[in-house]
C-alpha cells in the first residue's frame, strides 16, 4: 500500500468485516465515491494480476491495496461511466462493468411491500433475475440477485463463475427490510449460484435461492439463473373462456398424475406427445400433477419442497412444462398442480433456519415442527413469509398459466394441534386450537389467486369438519372453490371392499354422504394416497375372485360418476390396476396390453372413457352438483337388496335416472316409482359385455306406468345385474 493517499484507503473495521464477509454495505466502500479532493474507485477482484480503469477515453492504472483490493484517485468529483480492464493469469485482459457501480434494483416502494407482506409480484424482485441496463459506454446486461436474510451479518453471492468464493460479491442490505442485493454484470442465464450467508453465530452457510426459477437436476442442490421465458404461448382463447366458467356449474373429471411413474423416463416432453392423447382419448377434463415444484428426495412424490419458485429440473426446463400446459390446453385439457404450503423439508441448504435463524418457519419447535412428517411448518403469522407464499400462489398462475392449484395437508395448517400430543402445541390466545394465522393466509390466498386470476381453482385437501372451507372469504370462509371430499371416499372405500353379503349391515355407509353433500363444494377422490403405503390397489380392495374385483369397481366407476360432486381419479384406477402404486416403477401398464391374461381392465378403462363422455354431455350430472335441487332419493332404504337409485337433476330441468345394485344378485323385475312418467333411455351400463360384464340384455329404453309405488304415482320396472350400475336419461 505504499504510496497510497490514506483518504484512498478502507477504515480498518470495515476492511476487516469486508474480508470476512460480514459487512452489510460493501457497496459504500467498493465503487465509485467522492472524496475531499476527488473520487476514488475501488475494486475487488480475486486473483487479478493487474486492473485498469477505463474512463473518459483514458487508461487509469489502477494499484494494489493487499488482499485483492486495487484503488485509484480521481480528480474528477462527478461520478462517471467506467469499465475495469482485469488482467488475469494466462489469460487476455477482459473488460468488465462494476457490479458496485450500480443503484438497487429494488425501489422504495417494493421494499414497503415486502415489508407488509403484500408484494405480489415478489419473483420479478427478489431471486436472480437478467437485467440490461444502458449506460453512457453502451448496454450492460447481467443478472440482480436479491435475498431476504434479515438476521444474517453479511451475504454474499457465489457461482460457477466467481469459483464460489464468498469474498467476490458480497451484498448489500436495504434499509430495515432484511433484503440483500447486488446486480452482477455478465452473469447471463444458465449460471449457477448460491448464497453464501455468514450467520449470526460466525457460521458461513451456503442456500439455494428460495426464489429461483430453476435449479439443477437432483441430487445437485444448486440454483440457476433463469433468463425471461421465450415460450410463445398460444392458448389466449383457453384463458378468456375459463374467465366465464362457473367451476361449480361446470364438468370436471380429473386424471391425478405423477409424472415420474406414469412412465418412467417421462419429461414433460415426452407427455405433450403421450399423456396429451391419451387424457383426450379417454375422456378426461382436467389432469392435476403431483408436485412439480424442485424437490431434492423422489420418493417423497415431490411433497416435501425446496424450490418453490422452480419446476423439477428431473423432467425437463421452465419452458418444457410451460409447452406442456399449452399442449394440454390446446386440446381443451385444464391443469391442476399440486401446492404444499403447510411444511419444508429440513434440507440444511435450503429453508431451514435460512440465516441461521428460525426464517421460514416458527421459532418455536410446538408450532414450528411437524415431527410425523420430519418438517418445518411456515411461520404463517410473518408477513415476509405469507407473502412468500401468497406471491408463489400466483407465480405459478401467471407464469405457467395454470388452472388450478390443489392444496396439499390444510387440515395440518388448521389445526395448532394437528398430530401432536398433549404438551407439544400452543394454544391460540384464546386458548383454542385453531391456527387462526393459517386460517389468515389461507384466506389472502384464495382471494388473491381468485381475484387477480378468474377462473383459476384453488382445491382443499382438508379431512375434517372445519366449517366454510369453500365459503367466500367475504362471509368468513376459507374462500377455497372446491374441497376434497374425504369423508365419501373413507365411507365409499370401506364399504365396497366388504363381501356382497355383509353390506346389509353397512347400508348406512354408503347412504350418510347425502346428508352432508351440499354443506361444501365437493370433489370426489380416488387420490395417490388410497393406491399406496400398504393399502393395495383399488382392485387388491375389492373382494372376490377377479370377475368379481372387476364387476365390483365397475359397479363403483358407475356410482362415482353419478354422486354429487367433481371427480378425481388416480393414474391407474382408471383401468383397475392390479398392483399398489410404486413411485420408482411405471404404473402397471401390462394390465392393458392385448397379452394380459383376461380384458377386464381394457373393459373397465372402455367405462370410464364413456362415462367421461356420457358425464361431460349431461347437465344433470355436474350442474347442480352443490345444491339439493341437482339430487332427488327414489330408493335409499332398501339395506336388504343393496340398491340405491336417485334422480340427478341439470339446471335445465332434464334429469338422470341412476340405479346401483351393490348386492352379488341379480334383481329382475325391481319396481321403482318415479316423480315424472317418460321413456328413459339406457346411456350406462356397466355391466355391458364390452367392459366386460355379464352382458345382460337390457333394454335401451324403458318407459313409466301408471302404477303407483312409494308414495309416486308412476313406476318402472327394471332389471338390476348383480354388482351393476344403470344411468338412463328422459327423452323429452
Amino acid at each position: 500500500m505504499t504510496g497510497i493517499d490514506s483518504t484512498l484507503l478502507i477504515p480498518e473495521h470495515d476492511r476487516q468485516r469486508l474480508l470476512e464477509c460480514k459487512h452489510h454495505a460493501p457497496h459504500d466502500f467498493y465503487g465509485w465515491h467522492p472524496t475531499p479532493t476527488g473520487s476514488v474507485v475501488r475494486a475487488r477482484l480475486l486473483g487479478a494480476l493487474r486492473v485498469e480503469l477505463l474512463i473518459h477515453n483514458t487508461t487509469v492504472e489502477m494499484q494494489p491495496m493487499g488482499d485483492d483490493i486495487w484503488v485509484t484517485g480521481l480528480a474528477d468529483k462527478h461520478a462517471p461511466d467506467y469499465r475495469f480492464r482485469v488482467t488475469y493469469p494466462d489469460a487476455e485482459p477482459l473488460i468488465q462493468a462494476d457490479p458496485y457501480h450500480f443503484l438497487p434494483t429494488l425501489g422504495a416502494l417494493d421494499l414497503h411491500l415486502i415489508s407488509e407482506g403484500r408484494h405480489e409480484r415478489l419473483w420479478e424482485v427478489l431471486g436472480a433475475n437478467v437485467r440490461t441496463y444502458s449506460t453512457t459506454l453502451g448496454e450492460v446486461t447481467g443478472t440482480s440477485f436479491a435475498v431476504w436474510a434479515p438476521n444474517a451479518q453479511g451475504v454474499a453471492v457465489v457461482g460457477d463463475f466467481c469459483g464460489w468464493n464468498p469474498n467476490q460479491y458480497p451484498m448489500r442490505t436495504l434499509g430495515s427490510t432484511g433484503v440483500w442485493e447486488i446486480f452482477i454484470p455478465g452473469i447471463l442465464p444458465g449460471a449457477t449460484y448460491k448464497y453464501a450467508v455468514q450467520t449470526a453465530q460466525g457460521q458461513r452457510i451456503d442456500k439455494a435461492d428460495p426464489m429461483a426459477k430453476q435449479t439443477l437436476a437432483p441430487p445437485e442442490t444448486v440454483s440457476v439463473v433463469a433468463g425471461p421465458s421465450s415460450f410463445q404461448w398460444s392458448d389466449e382463447k383457453w384463458l378468456s373462456k375459463r374467465q366465464e366458467i362457473d367451476t361449480a356449474e361446470a364438468p370436471m373429471s380429473v386424471y391425478e398424475c405423477h409424472i415420474g411413474s406414469w412412465k418412467q423416463g417421462a419429461t414433460y416432453r415426452t407427455l405433450i406427445d403421450e399423456l396429451v392423447p391419451y387424457l383426450v382419448d379417454n375422456g378426461f377434463t382436467h389432469v392435476e400433477f403431483l408436485p412439480v415444484a424442485e424437490h431434492p428426495f423422489g420418493g417423497s412424490w415431490g411433497y416435501q419442497v425446496t424450490g418453490y419458485y422452480a419446476p423439477t429440473a428431473r423432467w425437463g426446463s421452465p419452458d418444457e412444462f410451460r409447452e406442456l400446459v399449452d399442449k394440454l390446453h390446446a386440446h381443451g385439457i385444464g391443469v391442476f398442480v399440486d401446492w404444499v404450503p403447510a411444511h419444508f423439508p429440513k434440507d440444511d441448504w435450503a429453508l431451514a433456519r435460512f440465516d441461521g435463524t428460525a426464517l421460514y418457519e416458527h421459532p418455536d419447535w410446538r408450532r414450528g415442527e411437524q415431527k410425523d412428517w420430519g418438517t418445518y411448518v411456515f411461520d404463517f403469522g410473518r408477513n415476509e413469509v405469507r407473502n412468500f407464499l401468497v406471491a408463489n400462489a400466483l407465480y405459478w398462475c401467471e407464469e405457467f398459466h395454470l388452472d388450478g392449484l390443489r392444496v396439499d395437508a390444510v387440515a395440518s395448517m388448521l389445526y395448532l394441534d394437528y398430530s401432536r400430543n398433549p404438551g407439544e402445541w400452543l394454544p391460540n390466545q384464546h386458548g383454542g386450537r385453531e391456527n387462526w394465522d393459517a386460517v389468515q393466509f389461507l384466506q389472502e390466498m384464495n382471494a388473491t389467486v381468485h381475484r387477480t386470476h378468474p377462473g383459476v381453482v384453488t382445491i382443499a385437501e382438508e379431512s375434517t369438519a372445519w366449517p366454510g372451507v369453500t365459503a367466500q372469504t367475504s362471509s368468513g370462509g376459507l374462500g377455497f372453490s372446491l374441497k376434497w371430499n374425504m369423508g365419501w371416499m373413507n365411507d365409499t372405500l370401506e364399504y365396497f371392499s366388504l363381501d356382497p353379503v355383509h353390506r346389509f349391515h353397512h347400508h348406512n355407509e354408503i347412504t350418510f354422504s347425502l346428508v352432508y353433500a351440499f354443506s361444501e363444494k365437493y370433489v370426489l377422490p380416488f387420490s395417490h394416497d388410497e393406491v399406496v403405503h400398504g393399502k393395495g390397489s383399488l382392485w387388491q380392495r375389492l373382494p372376490g375372485d377377479d370377475w368379481n374385483k372387476a364387476a365390483g369397481l365397475r359397479s363403483l366407476y358407475g356410482y362415482m360418476f353419478s354422486h354429487p360432486g367433481k371427480q378425481l381419479m388416480f393414474m391407474g384406477c382408471e383401468w383397475g390396476q392390479t398392483t399398489e402404486w410404486d413411485e420408482a416403477h411405471s404404473i402397471n401398464w401390462d394390465n392393458v396390453s392385448e397379452n394380459w391374461s383376461h380384458g377386464y381392465h381394457r373393459g373397465i378403462q372402455r367405462l370410464v372413457r364413456d362415462l367421461n363422455v356420457v358425464y361431460r354431455d349431461t347437465p344433470a350430472l355436474f350442474s347442480q352438483d352443490n345444491t339439493p335441487m341437482g339430487f332427488q332419493w327414489i330408493k335409499s332404504d332398501d339395506a336388504q337388496r343393496n340398491v340405491l337409485a336417485y334422480l340427478r337433476w341439470g339446471s335445465d330441468g332434464n334429469p338422470v335416472l341412476a340405479v346401483v345394485n351393490l348386492s352379488g344378485t341379480s334383481h329382475l323385475d325391481y319396481r321403482l316409482g318415479l316423480p315424472i312418467a317418460g321413456t328413459w333411455q339406457l346411456v350406462i351400463n356397466t355391466d355391458d359385455a364390452v367392459y366386460g360384464g355379464a352382458g345382460n340384455d337390457l333394454a335401451g329404453t324403458v318407459s313409466t306406468e301408471p302404477t303407483q309405488w312409494d308414495h309416486f304415482e308412476q313406476s318402472l320396472a327394471l332389471h338390476l345385474p348383480a354388482m351393476s350400475t344403470q344411468l338412463y336419461k328422459l327423452e323429452r
